[in-house]
Formats: structure tokens, sequence, C-alpha cells
């Protein structure tokens, strides 16, 4: 059945390939493209030729017009500004290790924009993301994309039943290489378009030299210590780091030095040998499960800490109505506070969480939260939400 459509076209090929696939199902579509911040504004080079710079609008533009669909550019950068770059920011101060991308699904693609396709009277959104959608038993699941090479049901394990029923992922079935043979067919003009892999923000990967620049504040150095306290040396500031870092440490020591903590409050990074960083359980908070409203038990899951982390054997528990706890089978390495932890039943995704810390051993009841050191003590149920 036809349905008016409001696709988010990045000017990639995956977004511009999504369009296509829906007009030619005979949808109705109005492509968009947000305009999140100003490259002139956050990048010393205003050269700068990723997402929402000009060159990508044109290569949108040109797709859209290609199909002859409307297109148009939003400006959103007021919302960007809050609910991502702000996020990003405090979280890094805090001693966090954020993940962007998962903001800005949340409160940019999967909110604002689902907002603005009301407003035009669309029946859904569409992306170009490599996930499915479902309808079974009367909830929507959120799946893993078929091609596991390109999944990213990691970055949207916050959707809710609302969103999820109003949007389309016609990419979910398909693998790179077919998409990608569908827009040069198609002739269209970024069928050959290099991939994204950087914070469009701080496309360098200098995620302190941004901060710096963003607050018109250098970062405070302070001090490295061992796990008994000691100091080792001085560090470049605590945005510098992330845990289970060894590079660009500057310390001289006989073995091998990995970050296992950082310390906001005391302005602390905490060093220590490459087994410190394993751990088997965590505690997550801001929740979201997807399949059901709460849990009222364990279950068995596979569970990613990060992006690039394979999935993992574990047991979930729900302790409240925000906070899980998940107990590997085996001890995993770098557990980050600030990080997304996603779970996952096979190809369902059942929901995730922020990464509050990793803790010794796994407490059988909340009760016993407080009796397990938590890598970073200072986190105070990650306090990036505002």
């Amino acid at each position: 059945m036809s349905s008016k459509v409001l696709v988010a076209m990045s000017g990639g090929v995956d977004s511009s390939v999504a369009a296509y696939l829906l007009k030619s199902a005979g949808h109705e579509l109005i492509g968009a493209m947000m305009k999140l911040y100003s490259t002139e504004d956050i990048h010393e080079n205003s050269t700068h030729r990723g997402c929402c710079s000009l060159s990508d609008a044109e290569d949108a533009r040109a797709v859209a017009t290609s199909m002859d669909i409307p297109f148009f550019v939003f400006n959103f950068t007021d919302t960007f500004g809050a609910e991502v770059i702000e996020r990003f920011v405090k979280a890094y101060e805090q001693g966090l290790t954020p993940n962007p991308c998962i903001d800005c699904n949340r409160f940019m693609k999967f909110k604002r924009l689902l907002h603005r396709s009301t407003e035009l009277e669309c029946d859904y959104i569409s992306t170009g993301h490599y996930a499915r959608i479902s309808r079974e038993n009367g909830r929507f699941l959120l799946k893993t994309g078929l091609d596991a090479t390109k999944d990213q049901s990691y970055v949207l394990y916050a959707m809710t039943q609302p969103q999820l029923s109003r949007t389309l992922l016609p990419l979910g079935e398909l693998t790179k290489e077919a998409v990608r043979e569908i827009a040069a067919e198609q002739g269209f003009i970024n069928a050959r378009k290099k991939d994204s892999q950087d914070i469009c923000f701080a496309p360098d990967g200098d995620y302190a030299g941004f901060i710096e620049r963003y607050t018109f504040c250098p970062t405070k150095k302070g001090r490295f210590i061992n796990k008994d306290g000691q100091t080792l040396g001085e560090h470049r500031g605590i945005i510098n780091y992330t845990i289970g870092q060894r590079k660009g440490l500057g310390l001289f020591h006989p073995e091998p030095l990995y970050v296992l903590n950082l310390n906001a409050k005391d302005n602390t990074v905490t060093v220590g040998a490459s087994d410190d960083l394993f751990a088997t359980t965590l505690h997550a908070c801001d929740i979201n499960l997807i399949p059901m409203d709460k849990l009222d038990g364990p279950m068995r899951v596979q569970a990613k800490i990060r992006y690039s982390h394979p999935p993992a054997p574990a047991t979930l528990w729900q302790l409240d109505d925000d906070t899980i706890r998940v107990e590997f089978d085996t001890p995993q390495r770098a557990i980050t506070p600030g990080q997304a932890i996603v779970l996952y039943d096979g190809e369902i995704v059942i929901g995730g969480g922020t990464i509050e810390g990793a803790i010794n051993r796994s407490p059988k009841s909340k009760s016993d939260r407080n009796t397990y050191t938590i890598y970073d003590d200072s986190c105070d149920r990650c306090n990036i939400n505002g």
C-alpha cells in the first residue's frame, strides 16, 4: 500500500538507494537533509567535505532530482548542539567515552525528524540504516541487518515502539555491494562515494582538540596513578584518554601500561596491566527494551559492549526501571563507562543502555551493588542525559 514517506538523505549512497527502493515500491517521497551544524563554526578547516557539507547537500539534491522527488534541507543545528554535541562534550569532561552516533539517531532522526514528518503529514520516515523492523505478536521488533559486516542495529537500540511503527528501513535485506550496484545502475552521482568513518563534527579524530575549541577552555593536566594511588607522572587532561588505551600515555615503565579508570572528580588517570582491564559484570543505565516493557527475570543474551565488539554470551537482569546488570560468561576487556551495551537474542535486538561501569563480580541483588567496585566511582548515573 502506497504511503507518504520522509526520507533522510545525507548525500551518501545508502540513503539514496533507500529512497530509490521506496519510490520503486510506489511510495510518495519527500527527500530531506538535516543541517546539523555549520562546518565553519566547529572545524578549523572550513573546506571539510563531510556530513552537512555543501558537497553532501549537492549530492543528495542531485539524486532527489534524478528521481523527481522534492528535496529540502532542515536546519536542526539548535537541537544537534544541545542533544548531541553538548552531551558529547559533557561526557568526556566527566571521564566517559560516549557514542554520539547513537544520540544523533535517538534525538535527531527518530525524534526531531520524525516530528517534522508529522508536520508534513507523512506516514513514515526512512533512513539508509542496515537493520530490519518487523511486527510480531502485536509488538514492533528491531532486527540485525542481513549483511553482518554492515549491520547497524547497535546504534538503533534506543528506538521506541512509536518510532519503530513509523520507520522504514529498506536496506535491511541487502548487502553493501548490492546497494552500490543499484546506485550505479541508476546513475547516481554517489554510487562509489566512500562511507564516512568518523564522528561528523570531529572528522580528524582529535576529540580533545575539538572539545577545547568548542568550550574555549584548555584541558587541565593531572596525575597518572597506579591502583595503589601512587603518582607515576602527569597526564594531559582526562579528555585525552579512554579505558584500555595504551598509546600516547608518555609514561616510562618496565611493563606496558593501560588506562584503567578516569576520575573526573580527582582529575586522575589510573593505569595498570592489561589483565586489570578484564571484568565479567557491568551495570548500565538509561535503558530501553524493545520486545517487552520490562524483564520479569534473568534472560540469556548476546551482548556487545561497543559497536565493533563481537556479541558475547551473557545473562541479563533488570534491577529497576532504568538499570540493568549484565554478567558475561567470560571476562570482557575494557568495559568502558559512557559506551552503549546492546543486547541481542539471535537476530532480535532486546535493547540496551549506557554503561555505568564494570564491577569485580556479580551481585545477587540491587542492594548488593555498593559492595562491589565500579571502575569509575565518580559516575553518577552517567549524568549525561540532562
